[in-house]
């Protein structure tokens, strides 16, 4: 066996054992309902997702971002104005999204190493704060992940991913503008943290 050949074969082995391993891991499965309904304030200020500062400045979870607010916002509509066409109460409901963990494989790595690049995932968690008081009113998280094993679509399921957790994110919103009722975070047991179920997928 040839140099290069044991090169390739470390290479693919290294990829193997450490890109494979879903490391973005949700907390829970589901989310307990708000203190109040949204509709309780009258005004609702929903904020782009942000990236948080760890994951910053780098190009894949960057576009991501840009994704994940379409995905948001599209699923949202003109729901947000007409909340806020309603007359004031004096209350003003602040909904900030954070993107708190991140692993997104684009496109180029998913062509050039498949499903070596392992799964991609991604956890947002939403503050949701009365303005007037401080007081946190809700703190959901939503978590999606795209499998190692859909690694030859050429990113179409990690871009997926992405459409997912912004449609979670909105549908929750309104569902909790009328009624707390909570919702789930898109995580099944296997895949919260600490699950060993979990570890090696």
């Amino acid at each position: 066996m040839n140099r290069t050949s044991i090169l390739a074969g470390a290479l693919a082995l290294t990829l193997i054992v450490t890109g494979c391993a879903s490391k973005v891991k949700a907390s829970r499965t589901d989310n307990p309902p708000p203190t109040e309904a949204y509709s309780e304030f009258g005004r609702i200020e929903v904020k782009p997702a942000v990236l948080a500062p760890q994951f910053r400045g780098q190009s894949a979870n960057e576009k991501a971002l840009v994704k994940i607010n379409a995905n948001l916002f599209q699923r949202l509509g003109e729901n947000p104005q007409k909340w806020n066409s309603r007359p004031e109460n004096g209350r003003t409901l602040v909904i900030e999204p954070i993107v708190t963990d991140i692993r997104f494989i684009g496109g180029g790595a998913r062509f050039f190493t498949g499903p070596l690049s392992g799964s991609s995932g991604v956890v947002v968690q939403v503050k949701v704060t009365d303005t007037n008081t401080g007081k946190l009113i809700d703190h959901p998280e939503f978590y999606q992940r795209s499998s190692a094993g859909s690694g030859f679509a050429l990113g179409v399921a990690d871009n997926l991913m992405l459409t997912r957790i912004g449609e979670l994110v909105g549908d929750y919103l309104l569902r909790n503008y009328d009624a707390a009722v909570g919702g789930k975070t898109g995580a099944t047991d296997e895949l919260v943290s600490g699950n060993s179920k979990a570890a090696n997928e």
